[in-house]
């Protein structure tokens, strides 16, 4: 619940979860991916994203488990802490 008042979406007929951000810039949306990419090799766990220009669009979901895991879960609110820190 407190991942859909920051915007997360369930993704229908998945078991993941969706977020689509804006940034002013694209270096802000790559500086974004980057800080995201370091966590996700930490966590060893990576999220499936696309990005154009100053917009980046993030699925979450746990392949091993096929599922949401509580992984995606701290991964979400890491992704969340560091939009609102751009």
């Amino acid at each position: 619940m407190e991942l859909k008042t920051s915007g997360w979406v369930e993704v229908e007929e998945r078991d993941a979860i969706f977020k689509e951000l804006h940034f002013k810039t694209f270096n802000q949306a790559f500086g974004f991916m980057s800080r995201v990419a370091l966590q996700a090799e930490k966590m060893n766990h990576h999220p499936e994203w696309f990005n154009v220009y100053n917009k980046v669009q993030i699925t979450l979901t746990t392949h091993d488990c096929g599922g949401l895991s509580k992984r995606d879960i701290k991964m979400a609110k890491f992704i969340d802490k560091i939009a609102t820190s751009m």
